[in-house]
């Protein structure tokens, strides 16, 4: 898994790249956030349209981010899932936590 940071307004895109299988990149995706509290960058989006391949370890890495920015009064929102992510989401009903969106500018515009 590969990752590409930008900021949009008043947002922090994160954007996924290959496999999200957590592993080592679930710590190194954690520190990134806590950096973005220490900068007070709450409201993150993460971009999951290059993501090729997600399991359960990967979902619990974005779960782990999501629960990361609301203990930091943020939120974690994401966009772009195809459709094998998106039924992921459905079949583990993470669907319902998540805030989803189907384009980058729809996730940027719901923070503001």
């Amino acid at each position: 898994m590969k990752t590409k940071v930008t900021e949009t307004y008043n947002t922090v895109v994160v954007e996924l790249k290959g496999d999200v299988m957590g592993g080592p990149k679930t710590e190194e995706f954690s520190q990134m956030l806590h950096g973005f509290i220490e900068e007070k960058k709450t409201n993150v989006i993460v971009d999951l349209g290059n993501v090729k391949f997600m399991n359960s370890s990967g979902l619990g890495m974005l779960i782990a981010g999501l629960t990361t920015m609301r203990k930091a009064e943020g939120d974690l929102r994401i966009c772009r899932a195809d459709k094998r992510i998106e039924s992921l989401l459905v079949v583990t009903k993470l669907i319902t936590v998540f805030q989803h969106f189907k384009t980058l500018d729809e996730a940027v515009a719901s923070y503001s």
